[in-house]
């Protein structure tokens, strides 16, 4: 399944290639935050009703495993047809060129590393904050931080599917910017 046909880096013309709206992604990822939150809410004990803290942890842990698990399905099916990746760097470039792609229609401005397993990939016009605004710009940056949960769970969860354990975390400072860090966990 891809988004769009248009620039897509599957085949278009395949009669089994599924093609989904790039808005139905926007649209899931709207309503995301909201349902984890009322989930947290709803799921808690009458007894005792959950703090703003563990409402953000409960809706953090959600919604990042949900992108992990639609990371690791998409890493599967995008890369399924090429060859084996020959190191680390080649799976972020994947990432950033053509997992991106298929999700936000652009690929990622700028990846930067350490060579020492950190990864900063930044996207400048970061397409689920496209459209974000707040009357009070430091409201927004600080809504827009749940936004990035399930992208990090989605950058994981395609990172681990391709072999590579990883913590990821994000931060916007400017919308419609988003910068995602990357650090592979060794195994030991």
């Amino acid at each position: 399944m891809s988004f769009d046909a248009s620039g897509s880096p599957l085949n278009a013309s395949d009669p089994r290639t599924r093609v989904l709206s790039a808005s139905c992604l926007d649209f899931l990822l709207i309503e995301l935050v909201p349902m984890a939150e009322r989930l947290t809410k709803e799921l808690a004990t009458q007894e005792k009703l959950p703090d703003d803290e563990e409402v953000k942890e409960t809706t953090f842990f959600r919604l990042e495993s949900l992108g992990y698990r639609v990371g690791q399905g998409l890493a599967e099916r995008f890369s399924r047809d090429r060859p084996r990746f020959t190191d680390n760097l080649d799976v972020i470039k994947f990432l950033c060129k053509d997992l991106w792609t298929v999700l936000f229609r652009k690929q990622v401005d700028n990846l930067k590393t350490n060579h020492r397993g950190v990864y900063v990939l930044t996207d400048n016009s970061f397409r689920p904050f496209a459209r974000m605004s707040m009357s009070v710009r430091s409201e927004a940056v600080t809504m827009a931080q749940a936004y990035l949960w399930f992208p990090c769970g989605v950058i994981r969860g395609a990172l681990s599917s391709l072999g590579i354990n990883t913590t990821v975390q994000a931060e916007t400072t400017e919308l419609p910017g988003a910068t995602f860090q990357i650090k592979t966990i060794n195994k030991s």
